[in-house]
């Protein structure tokens, strides 16, 4: 497949870049981590904790991001996502499974048609440092080969040396390479090192078209921590605030509890609304995550845990 011809740049873009990104303002980190503590003591009523308890689920893309991931295991995940609790079929099936480009087809294969969605990573996950033609060619492969969403990382090395233009423009490219598919654009907080640039990514990502902002590649460390998230979903309401477009989030590595996954969905109301609490516009990264939520699922209908063990390893 031919890799597209590179686009003229915007119009007087570097400029009106540089003058925008001073307006941009300074994170207020004391206030930030205050109010992530805030929001992460808040209680939800019991009638309503199985009901977050499926939305977490809804709103899971179900991941596999491993060197030895096989079809047989991808084929193995899509099942469980389908039907994560074979005892209980009113748990709802997860968002979308995310997999890398060389399993988009497996995924495809078992998922197609059933309303579960087909993720691949692109770009040179998940370090981003390749050529943009080659990153190119990558989106347009993977969305030929059946994926529905593609979720790219950003260049941080572009980014930390004030390439943001350059950023932009990669963004803004792989956004057209997609044509259908939905973009989710992975900033590696964890390599951003402040809020500041956190809030900044976040804020350019979206002016070059991503559908979603995600924290995290999941393979460092750092990955998602309440307050990152809660800047970026600050940034998420500026913009809608200024320009009525709805993007949506996705926090990703390190979620791992059903009480962690709740105090990042209070974090989604409190900020952005009910709106937001939906797998269209809002998506957690998860490995192991869909079984601790299972065992609170069976917990809250039963009155009694469910050992592990009752459940496949993801």
């Amino acid at each position: 497949m031919a890799v597209s011809q590179a686009p003229p740049p915007p119009s007087g873009f570097e400029l009106a870049l540089k003058q925008r990104l001073p307006r941009i303002g300074a994170v207020d980190q004391v206030a930030v981590e205050a109010r992530a503590a805030e929001l992460a003591k808040r209680s939800i009523k019991r009638e309503s904790k199985l009901w977050a308890l499926e939305l977490a689920i809804r709103c899971m893309d179900l991941t596999t991001l491993e060197g030895q991931d096989t079809p047989g295991k991808v084929a193995a995940l899509c099942s469980k996502a389908l039907r994560p609790d074979p005892a209980d079929p009113a748990v709802p099936a997860v968002a979308a499974v995310c997999v890398y480009p060389n399993l988009v087809p497996a995924a495809r294969a078992r998922l197609g048609g059933s309303g579960v969605r087909v993720a691949a990573v692109a770009t040179a996950f998940p370090s981003g440092q390749s050529p943009l033609a080659v990153k190119l060619r990558e989106v347009e492969d993977v969305v030929a080969m059946g994926a529905d969403e593609v979720d790219m990382v950003i260049d941080r090395g572009a980014f930390l040396s004030g390439r943001y233009a350059q950023v932009y423009d990669e963004i803004r490219r792989v956004k057209e390479a997609c044509g259908g598919a939905r973009l989710k654009v992975i900033l590696e907080v964890a390599e951003l090192g402040t809020y500041d640039n956190v809030r900044r990514a976040s804020l350019l990502a979206m002016a070059a078209g991503a559908d979603f902002v995600k924290t995290s590649t999941g393979k460092l460390p750092g990955a998602a921590t309440l307050p990152v998230h809660l800047v970026m979903l600050e940034a998420i309401r500026d913009v809608y605030e200024e320009t009525g477009r709805r993007v949506g989030m996705k926090p990703a590595g390190g979620i791992r509890t059903s009480r962690n996954a709740i105090q990042y969905l209070v974090q989604v109301y409190e900020t952005l609304g009910p709106d937001w609490l939906t797998p269209d516009l809002y998506r957690i990264g998860a490995s192991s995550l869909l079984n601790d939520v299972l065992m609170q699922i069976r917990k809250e209908k039963t009155g009694a845990y469910q050992s592990k063990d009752y459940f496949t390893v993801d």
